[in-house]
């Protein structure tokens, strides 16, 4: 009985730190590290300037801890002063006595603003409408904000554009008459009308949504304007069915343009209307391919005769800048960019220089995306602007006095992280680089419309940033503006993320991964190892700012979990040769990398269980996360797929032949998930979304169908009402906790544990961020 005790207690001994992995209290701490929750321990430095016109001055919304109360700051960066932007106090008193409801000063009821009537009025949204707020006197008037597409309206003020019955229509502002341009418009051949995803169909009645806009760019001085025809009629289509919509019983379907690989796509016809020689003129160009959503765009030239576009030759293996005469039509070829692979939309940016007189542009030709200066009547190649075993990442500016451009660059400073973003300034003939942004750092900044000046925000995920003003004649701080401060989240006991780099499968090409450790880790224990994926060749997936804090992977390693994340070979931001590796083989998605990075993480940490090692990820890290169970189940034990397109020819045209090439060939069939389905090892969660516009439900439901042709077994999980990817929806989150959990850990999963939702101010942060961002977000090809 002594010798049985004996072996008891080293049993229960030794098992211990497995027991208490995945357990109440665990799901309450990670509970309290979900990103809407652990953002109320840090004060984020993260200022977004809204500059004022061509001034030095700019408004912004003052970080603070937890980012719940609201206060926006007014700066002078020319004077070094900050101030309140209005009287918060009198503006809630205002906009209450017209709305009839009481508003906090602190927590005003919008995220953004802008400077009207010569500043003295502020224009804003809230409930429902647009409000005009005088800054005298505080009294503030209403007009409910347009539905349906929402009118375009000339610099000039002089004229609205906007769209009926499929035609495109104008108004004069200064006596009401209202001239139809067009007359021919019909259903899927229309007018001036983007192509909607099936989410802005769905939520179409509900009163908080963004209209879309109407395709029309104006001339600068109003006389004219640019916009387009698409033609849809013959493109394919997806039909979405709601299940369980909320106003009715029965369920509605939605169907929208959305053409698949290979097929026939929407294309638009270029036209310019001349308002005041009241002339329709066709531009004499190819029809443009859209094989996605939205439509095309359009720059004009300051003289209003003229205006550049980019054309993309199906398959993305030429794009040309072409520019077009408004007058005649007629249009020409400036630069031409071609590849035996691809030419990637994502590295290709055009800036014009001395309007236009010269052009910007962008290459991968020698290997690293870098900035060319062409003139625009030749065509000709003037010089190379940069170059070097680092890249471009975007151009922030162009000084057309100084002959200079600030651009943002990556991979050139010794011994940083390769991905970390500064700025530079450069003169156009190639002469005196300038760093302006020194902290070994990720930099993002946005400059002032003079130049003069810019706000820098910096951080890394294992250094709390901050938020600075400097001048752009030498990257000179003027003023401090925010600090980042996580005292009470390292008080909870939170660990920094550990950036760590590694070797590719050749033993040779440095890799970059970084870890997540449970905030009551212990090197003593065994903990199984959850890899969140994502392996889309458009970018990179790893987090190089401190806003690392509140990924949800530190919410998952609250459970008794190390997370990790990986880049491998065929992402973006590295070199030209690093990201080939991914042309017309997203099958290989860098996993023998990521394999590589995994035994060299638990070399050096021998506490990561690779005999326990489970993957998740969203869309194309869901047919990722699932490619890897499938493909190396020696490795991978246990999948969660959330929307993942599982299957290259079954997802969108645009994203699919850009990386898997066009025509279609016979490397989408061997890559898919569907014709792997019978090598399923393990556990595989399939999880998706009922009114998914990106990547349509049916795919995983035809990955769900090979694998039970193959007699695999799986579990599988429709979200009703759930759009793409898991976002907030605490159900699925809590969902893929369990399956880890129950997979990974051998534990039962507390039953129906309840996770906090995320707050309505959350919801609407992440809104109006995505909007600065990008102001058609919601619409765009985002994979």
């Amino acid at each position: 009985m002594r010798l049985f005790a004996l072996f008891l207690s080293l049993l229960l001994g030794s098992s211990l730190p497995i027991l208490a992995q995945g357990t109440r209290e665990d799901y309450t701490r990670a509970n309290g590290f979900l990103p809407w929750n652990v953002r109320k321990l840090v004060l984020d430095a993260d200022v977004t300037p809204h500059w004022i016109g061509k001034s030095s001055r700019f408004w912004y919304r003052e970080p603070k801890l937890g980012n719940e109360d609201k206060s926006f700051l007014l700066v002078d960066a020319a004077r070094d002063t900050v101030g309140p932007a209005f009287d918060h106090a009198r503006l809630a008193a205002g906009l209450g006595k017209a709305t009839h409801r009481q508003y906090d000063a602190n927590d005003l009821p919008f995220d953004t603003f802008d400077f009207v009537e010569e500043e003295n009025s502020i224009r804003f949204e809230a409930e429902g409408k647009t409000w005009t707020c005088s800054l005298p006197n505080y009294e503030c008037a209403s007009s409910r904000t347009p539905m349906g597409p929402r009118p375009s309206v000339s610099p000039d003020g002089g004229w609205v554009a906007f769209v009926r019955d499929y035609n495109l229509f104008v108004n004069s502002t200064a006596t009401g008459q209202e001239i139809q341009l067009t007359r021919d418009g019909e259903r899927d051949y229309d007018y001036a009308t983007p192509l909607p995803m099936v989410g802005a169909l769905i939520n179409q009645d509900e009163a908080d949504r963004r209209p879309r806009p109407i395709g029309v760019t104006w001339s600068p001085d109003s006389r004219r304007l640019i916009t387009y025809r698409i033609d849809s009629r013959y493109s394919g289509r997806f039909t979405t069915v709601q299940f369980a919509p909320q106003d009715q019983l029965r369920p509605r379907s939605f169907s929208a343009a959305y053409p698949l690989p290979g097929e026939a796509v929407a294309r638009a016809e270029v036209i310019v209307f001349d308002l005041e020689a009241g002339k329709r003129v066709n531009i004499d160009t190819d029809p443009l391919d859209i094989l996605f959503v939205g439509g095309p765009s359009f720059t004009w030239f300051k003289d209003s005769k003229h205006f550049y576009f980019e054309y993309t030759e199906r398959g993305y293996q030429r794009v040309e800048l072409r520019q077009a005469d408004a007058l005649s039509g007629k249009v020409r070829s400036v630069i031409s960019e071609s590849s035996k692979n691809y030419v990637d939309p994502g590295t290709t940016f055009v800036r014009p220089v001395n309007d236009g007189a010269q052009f910007l542009w962008s290459s991968e030709r020698d290997g690293w995306n870098h900035l060319y200066l062409y003139d625009r009547d030749s065509g000709q190649l003037r010089n190379q602007v940069t170059r070097g075993p680092w890249l471009v990442r975007s151009i922030v500016r162009v000084d057309d006095k100084a002959k200079q451009v600030y651009f943002l660059g990556a991979g050139r400073e010794p011994g940083e992280d390769p991905y970390q973003t500064h700025l530079y300034r450069v003169n156009l003939d190639g002469t005196d680089l300038q760093l302006l942004t020194p902290e070994n750092a990720n930099h993002t900044v946005a400059m002032s419309t003079s130049g003069e000046y810019f706000l820098d925000n910096y951080s890394r995920p294992d250094l709390p940033g901050k938020s600075v003003l400097r001048s752009s004649k030498d990257g000179k701080v003027i003023r401090v503006l925010g600090t980042t401060n996580a005292d009470a989240l390292l008080k909870s006991g939170w660990h920094f993320p550990e950036p760590f780099q590694g070797k590719a499968r050749d033993g040779k090409t440095d890799i970059y991964g970084i870890i997540w450790r449970p905030s009551d880790f212990d090197a003593k224990k065994k903990y199984a190892v959850i890899e969140q994926i994502y392996t889309g060749p458009q970018g990179f997936f790893v987090p190089k700012t401190f806003a690392a804090y509140r990924n949800n992977a530190q919410a998952t390693a609250e459970l008794g979990f190390i997370v990790v994340m990986i880049d491998g070979l065929g992402t973006g931001g590295r070199s030209r040769q690093f990201h080939d590796y991914c042309y017309k083989d997203l099958g290989d998605a860098g996993l023998p990398d990521h394999i590589a990075m995994l035994k060299q993480m638990a070399a050096k940490y021998p506490y990561m269980d690779l005999d326990r090692v489970g993957v998740y990820g969203g869309s194309a890290g869901g047919y990722a996360a699932a490619h890897a169970i499938l493909t190396h189940p020696e490795v991978y034990k246990v999948a969660v797929a959330i929307s993942g397109n599982h299957d290259h020819r079954m997802d969108k045209a645009w994203w699919n032949e850009l990386w898997m090439g066009y025509p279609v060939g016979k490397e989408y069939r061997e890559q898919s998930n569907l014709t792997l389905a019978d090598k399923l090892q393990g556990h595989l969660l399939l999880v998706h979304g009922d009114v998914d516009d990106n990547v349509n439900v049916s795919s995983t439901l035809r990955f769900a169908d090979a694998l039970i042709k193959a007699n695999k077994d799986f579990d599988l999980l429709i979200v009703p009402n759930q759009s793409h990817g898991e976002g907030t929806n605490t159900y699925m989150i809590r969902r893929r906790w369990d399956y880890f959990v129950q997979n990974l850990l051998a534990v039962q999963p507390p039953n129906g544990f309840q996770l906090d939702k995320a707050p309505a101010s959350f919801l609407s942060q992440i809104r109006s961020a995505a909007a600065e961002a990008s102001p058609e977000a919601e619409e765009g090809p985002d994979q």
